[in-house]
């Protein structure tokens, strides 16, 4: 397996440059600006007028397998993925039967082994009670330990500040966090019960999960991984009180404490509700415009250090139902890439920027071997883009096994055209090549 990719403009490690990049076998061989030769055996891609990064790598996603697969699975939700440019996910662990055990991890693995086209990893999911089996976590082949700080997952909820203790204290690789005081949801609940019986609309979801009940678990979360010297990574943070409780001091490699934005919260905002309505509830919500314009200041300031989805798809006659009983997420891993790109054409934000956040910063803070950035030597996972390809999103080319999104209608300026995961090229102008599988990811640590 050779492949010759030419006269294509590289964005990488705040480079931006016209060369050509040659792959063999599952590896990027060499990379030059000058023209390499090659034999006939190796396939051509011209690349001119073209971009191409690193695969993308999305920190957060809920692919729904096992147990949930009506909704998704492994094989359709990596399909999606790398139809979007995303060449790596970490999954989460609330499904059915949960991964909170060794033997769940080991079983979830077999699956992603067998059906999916994306690179991937497995988070090892926290109870309150599941200490020890946190402790057998292998931390160079698990991307870390989620704990729930919030009802988002019913009986995966991690309220027990003994249990938390122990986990910030014992876990042995990163622990990723989800950030929302539940009596804080519980009171608002009831209060707007109150007001609207069954009846309460979309629009109060920000006011009842709402910016306390973020501040007061993002606190927690950063005073025990202080106390413990934890290695944290607070997820899909939604209002500007968090985000500016993180700082820039330090890269993101050398942080202890690190944050994730999700590309929902940077591209909505609470007035979206009035058109999307459930489409867009999400967990924590999507809030006001001054957290949204925040988030995206702490996110260029690198006091938000990745950029990933949180995909959670559910079926549209799930979201459909009323407020308490339409589940919250919202499918995104197809168009994560060309959303953030948009903010490009918008001059928000440059290229080099968008893969420091999508690319290199979940490679460098997850400590991914040989993955995340176009260096010879690492892994061919690469994404090329046309910036100037304009496409509607419809029906017929949505890939998600629930079959929509709420950028339905939306016309996009950019297009990925190829991707190409451990050097096989899987997405091809439309045309998904199922031949391969992706490999487990790997964790120098």
């Amino acid at each position: 397996m050779q492949t010759l990719i030419k006269n294509i403009r590289i964005i990488n490690e705040n480079n931006d440059f016209v060369g050509n990049i040659f792959i063999k076998d599952s590896l990027i061989a060499k990379i030059s600006k000058s023209e390499i030769k090659v034999d006939n055996n190796t396939n051509v891609i011209d690349g001119t007028n073209k971009i191409i990064i690193p695969g993308v790598i999305d920190d957060q996603v809920h692919f729904r397998e096992p147990g949930l697969t009506h909704k998704a699975d492994i094989y359709s939700e990596s399909k999606a993925a790398v139809a979007g440019g995303v060449t790596s996910f970490m999954d989460m662990p609330n499904v059915n039967p949960q991964t909170t055990t060794i033997k769940e991890l080991d079983a979830k693995f077999i699956i992603g082994d067998k059906n999916s086209l994306a690179n991937f990893s497995f988070y090892f999911g926290a109870t309150n009670d599941n200490i020890e089996e946190i402790k057998k976590v292998d931390p160079k082949n698990v991307c870390g330990v989620k704990t729930f700080m919030g009802s988002s997952t019913g009986n995966m909820l991690v309220d027990n500040l003994d249990s938390l203790n122990a986990i910030f204290k014992h876990s042995p690789v990163l622990i990723a966090t989800h950030n929302e005081d539940e009596s804080t949801i519980q009171i608002n609940t009831k209060k707007y019960k109150s007001l609207y019986g069954e009846d309460i609309p979309v629009d109060k979801h920000p006011e009842i999960r709402n910016k306390d009940a973020c501040i007061k678990s993002s606190a927690l979360a950063i005073y025990l991984a202080k106390i413990h010297n934890s290695r944290l990574h607070v997820l899909h943070i939604t209002t500007k009180e968090e985000a500016n409780a993180f700082e820039n001091v330090l890269p993101s490699k050398n942080k202890k404490i690190t944050a994730e934005v999700c590309v929902h919260h940077l591209w909505f905002n609470a007035n979206d509700y009035a058109k999307q309505g459930a489409k867009i509830k999400c967990n924590p919500a999507i809030k006001y415009k001054d957290d949204q314009e925040a988030l995206f200041e702490a996110m260029m300031s690198d006091k938000l250090d990745v950029i990933a989805t949180d995909h959670a798809p559910h079926l549209l006659s799930e979201k459909e139902n009323k407020y308490a009983n339409s589940p919250s997420g919202i499918p995104l891993v197809q168009h994560s890439l060309v959303t953030m790109l948009e903010f490009y054409h918008q001059e928000k934000m440059s290229l080099n920027k968008i893969v420091d956040k999508m690319c290199h910063k979940p490679a460098e803070i997850f400590q991914i071997e040989n993955r995340g950035f176009i260096k010879e030597g690492y892994f061919a996972d690469l994404t090329i883009i046309d910036l100037k390809s304009d496409w509607i999103v419809n029906k017929e080319n949505i890939l998600y096994k629930c079959e929509w999104s709420p950028f339905e209608g939306y016309k996009f300026k950019s297009k990925v055209t190829h991707t190409f995961v451990n050097g096989n090229l899987i997405y091809d102008n439309g045309e998904i090549n199922e031949s391969f599988r992706g490999k487990r990811l790997s964790f120098n640590r």
